[in-house]
């Protein structure tokens, strides 16, 4: 074969440099227009693994009903009264657990090498986490719906009426927003999704065990009453009470907001920078 003459390379060249020249080369994507299509991913996997929507339907109605009818009628008399207690603790334990899935699913994207993909696109650095981030508040979303709709179909009625609920709901979404930076860190830190999984479940089960979710603080001992009264989760709780009973007081939301504020604070910056170093 002969090779190609320099001017017959050199019109090829051009030809090509004009070819390329005349398309309009896309407009960057805007940090938000970033985030929410990875947020689009993100809820776009349970299209494809169903199985996902278990830790939002089945475990949401197995926690309700099972504490609800386990425990009411030995701690409130009834299981009816007990249910205007335990309800909005159950939403708080329900979501809260499932923010553990943060860090498991970028933790799995790492092991694949999608992560180290995601990295090397022009577009805005924060937006893979706080796209994931937002697909799973809407996880949160349905998990809530379905603690609610279950609560109501038992005899749940809150005091606080519709715009109770949706506040309440909103403040949840608010705090496990926060939370799960602190998950996402760890999937940039540990080296499988079964560590973080490991991890998380070991630092929230004291957390929500050792809280007002299932009994009055008042009930325990002084030495543990203390620790739950300092606890995140039972400010949490208490304030969601609060908005669905009627009777909730400025303090009780204000301190829910300054924790999820520290939480992204510290947590936010931190993850950036795991994110930015991670090889």
């Amino acid at each position: 074969m002969i090779p190609p003459t320099t001017s017959a390379r050199s019109v090829r060249d051009d030809a090509l440099h004009a070819a390329l020249s005349d398309r309009v080369r896309p407009p960057r994507p805007s940090a938000l227009s970033a985030s929410l299509t990875l947020g689009w991913r993100a809820l776009l996997k349970i299209k494809h693994v169903p199985e996902q929507l278990f830790d939002v339907t089945a475990f949401p109605i197995m926690f309700t009903l099972m504490f609800t009818y386990l425990f009411g009628g030995a701690l409130a008399g009834s299981t009816g009264e007990y249910l205007q207690f335990l309800l909005p603790g159950i939403l708080v334990q329900t979501v809260v657990f499932i923010t553990i899935y943060t860090g498991f699913t970028l933790n799995g994207d790492i092991s694949k090498g999608v992560f180290d993909r995601f990295r090397s696109l022009p577009i805005w650095r924060p937006a893979v986490l706080v796209g994931a981030l937002l697909g799973d508040a809407a996880r949160y979303t349905m998990a809530s719906t379905m603690v609610i709709v279950l609560g109501l179909v038992l005899g749940f009625r809150p005091a606080g009426g519709v715009g109770g609920v949706l506040l309440s709901v909103a403040l949840l979404l608010v705090f496990s927003f926060s939370l799960s930076w602190i998950w996402t860190a760890l999937g940039l830190i540990l080296r499988t999704p079964n560590s973080v999984m490991g991890v998380s479940m070991m630092v929230l089960f004291p957390l929500t065990f050792a809280s007002n979710i299932f009994v009055d603080p008042e009930t325990m001992p002084s030495w543990l009453e203390a620790i739950v009264g300092a606890n995140p989760i039972t400010h949490l709780v208490t304030a969601l009470r609060g908005l669905m009973s009627g009777t909730v007081t400025p303090g009780q939301i204000g301190w829910v907001l300054l924790i999820s504020g520290a939480l992204i604070a510290v947590f936010a910056p931190l993850t950036m920078y795991l994110y930015r170093n991670k090889k």
